[in-house]
C-alpha cells in the first residue's frame, strides 16, 4: 500500500500532517467507532451514505482488495464496474496519502522462496524454534540495530521486552553485541536461558564441522534479568552496564521488538530523560494497551490539538493486519464469513439478553463449515445462553445473505486503520523532536510477514546520512 514516508517531512511538514489526520478521523469517526459485530443490531450498512451502498454493494471479496484497498491481485488490472460517488474516492485516496508507507526501501528476493519455513538470510541454529515471522523480524530489527551501535558508539544493548530471547540471542550471538535481556516474566526468561545454551552447544557443534567458519572472538550469551519495566518510572537496573566502560560512562542503545502498548512509552521516557542512552529502535504493538492518558498522546504539539483523543476503539483497529486481509480477499475463503456469522449471533443474544452486549466468543473451530444456525447454536453455549433457544431461520439466511456487505463494512474500517497507527507513531516523533533529538520511522519488515513494522530510530546526534545505510538491506 502506497503511503507518506516520515523522512520526507520536515518538522513542520509532521505538525501539519498531525493537523490533516485528526481532521480526517473526526470525519470518519463514525466507520471507525463501529463494531462489525454490530452490523445488524445498530444497522451499519444504513450509516453509510446511499452512494456508497450502491457503489459497493454487490462487491466479491477480490474487487473489494482491488477497487477499495488499492491491492489487485499479482497481474490484475484495477476496473470499475460503475462509477464511484468522488466522496468514496477521495476516503480510498486520503487513507493512501496520509497513512506512513509501510513499504521497505530495499528490494531484494525473498527470504523464503527456497523454504517458507526457513529464512535463507539466517544460519540453521538462529531458526530453531523461531517461526518464519520472527526469523524475518529479528534478522532485520538486529542488523539495524548492530548499524546503529557502530554508528553511536553503544557499548551495550538493552532488549526490553525481551521474551523468549530470540532477538537477544541473534544480536549477541549472531551480530557479537554486548546485550542485556530484560524480560517481566520469570517463565519466559528460564526459557530463554535454555535456549542460550542448546544455540552455544548447536554454534560449537557446527564450528568443529567447518573449521574455517570458527569465532575469532569470545562469544557474549545475553544477560538476562527478570525485571518489570514501570512504564511511569525509571528502572535502574534497565540502566545499569553489564560492564565498566573502559572510557567515560556507558552508552546504551535501547530496543524492543513489538513492545506492547506503554512498554514502547517507557522505552522513549528512558530514552529522553537518561544521559547513558544515546540510541532507540523500538517497533511498537498492541496499542489499544495504551494508558490514557499517559499513553497517548506525548507531544505537546497534539495535545494542544482539538479532538486528539483515540479512544480503545480506534486504538484497537490500528492494529489489524491491512495486507493480510487484502490477502484472505483475493482469496475469497470461506473464512470471511465469520464476521457476518458473529454478527448475526448478535442479534440472537441481544433478544434473548438485551443487557448482554458484544459479550467475547471462544473460539469456535471450522466456522466456514458450519451452517449459520449451527455456529449460533454454538455461540450461545459460549456465552451461557441456551443452544436450544428457539431461532428465527429466516432472519438468520437474510443475515448470511448480507455477507458481502459485511466484509465491505469491515474492509472500509480497515482502509482507515493505519491512519491512526501513523497518528501514534506520529505523536512520537514530535514528542522526541520537541525535546531536540533526531528521531525517524522507516519500515523494516516486509508488511505482508509483519504489520507492525516501522521502527522508530532515534539518536542524540544528528542522523544524517546514516538513515540510508541503517534502511539498506545486507547481502
Amino acid at each position: 500500500m502506497p503511503g507518506i514516508s516520515a523522512r520526507g517531512l520536515s518538522h513542520e511538514g509532521r505538525r501539519q500532517l498531525a493537523v490533516n489526520l485528526i481532521r480526517v478521523l473526526a470525519l470518519y469517526r463514525s466507520i471507525l467507532d463501529a463494531y462489525i459485530i454490530e452490523f445488524f443490531t445498530d444497522n451499519l450498512w444504513d450509516t453509510l451514505p446511499c452512494s456508497w451502498q450502491e457503489a459497493l454493494d454487490g462487491l466479491n471479496p477480490p474487487q473489494l482488495a482491488t477497487m477499495l484497498l488499492g491491492m489487485p491481485g499479482e497481474g490484475e488490472v484495477v476496473r470499475y464496474r460503475s462509477v464511484w460517488p468522488l466522496t468514496l474516492l477521495a476516503l480510498k485516496s486520503t487513507a493512501c496519502a496520509l497513512a506512513f508507507t509501510r513499504t521497505p526501501g530495499f528490494q531484494t528476493a525473498s527470504e523464503f522462496l527456497e523454504n517458507p519455513s526457513q529464512s535463507s538470510r539466517l544460519t540453521a541454529p538462529f531458526r530453531k524454534h523461531v517461526r518464519p515471522k520472527k526469523q524475518h523480524e529479528i534478522r532485520r530489527l538486529g542488523e539495524l540495530v548492530k548499524k546503529l551501535s557502530d554508528f553511536t558508539g553503544c557499548t551495550q544493548v538493552v532488549d526490553v521486552g525481551s521474551g523468549q530471547g530470540h532477538l537477544s540471542r541473534f544480536m549477541a550471538l549472531g551480530l557479537g553485541l554486548m546485550v542485556k535481556s530484560i524480560e517481566g516474566d520469570q517463565r519466559l526468561v528460564e526459557r530463554a536461558q535454555r535456549l542460550d545454551q542448546e544455540l552455544l552447544q548447536a554454534l560449537e557443534k557446527e564450528e568443529k564441522r567447518n573449521p574455517q567458519v570458527v569465532q575469532t572472538s569470545p562469544r557474549h550469551s545475553p544477560h538476562h534479568v527478570v525485571r518489570w519495566v514501570d512504564p511511569t518510572a525509571l528502572c535502574e537496573e534497565l540502566l545499569l552496564p553489564l560492564e565498566n566502560p573502559c572510557q567515560g560512562r556507558a552508552r546504551l542503545l535501547l530496543t524492543g521488538l513489538h513492545a506492547c502498548g506503554d512498554l514502547s512509552v517507557a522505552l522513549l521516557r528512558h530514552f529522553s530523560c537518561c544521559p547513558e542512552v544515546v540510541a532507540l529502535a523500538s517497533v511498537g504493538c498492541c496499542y489499544m494497551k495504551l494508558s490514557d492518558p499517559g499513553g497517548y498522546p506525548l507531544s505537546q504539539w497534539v495535545a494542544g490539538l482539538p479532538g486528539y483523543e483515540l479512544p480503545y476503539r480506534l486504538r484497537e483497529g490500528a492494529c489489524h493486519a491491512l495486507e493480510e486481509y487484502a490477502e484472505r480477499l483475493q482469496k475469497a475463503g470461506p473464512g470471511l464469513r465469520t464476521h457476518c456469522y458473529r454478527a448475526a449471533l448478535e442479534t440472537v443474544i441481544r433478544r434473548a439478553r438485551p443487557e448482554l452486549r458484544r459479550p467475547g466468543v471462544q473460539g469456535i473451530p471450522r466456522v466456514h463449515e458450519l451452517k449459520i444456525e449451527e455456529y449460533v447454536q454454538r455461540g450461545l453455549q459460549r456465552v451461557g445462553l441456551d443452544p436450544q433457544l428457539p431461532l428465527n431461520l429466516a432472519a438468520l439466511q437474510a443475515h448470511q445473505a448480507q455477507e458481502n456487505r459485511v466484509v465491505a463494512f469491515f474492509s472500509l474500517a480497515l482502509l482507515l486503520a493505519p491512519l491512526v497507527e501513523t497518528l501514534i507513531l506520529l505523536d512520537r516523533l514530535l514528542y522526541l523532536q520537541e525535546q531536540g533529538f533526531h528521531a525517524e520511522l522507516l519500515p523494516i519488515f516486509s508488511p505482508e510477514l509483519s504489520p507492525r513494522n516501522l521502527v522508530l530510530v532515534a539518536t542524540k546526534m544528528p542522523l544524517g546520512q546514516a538513515l540510508s545505510i541503517l534502511e539498506t538491506e545486507d547481502s
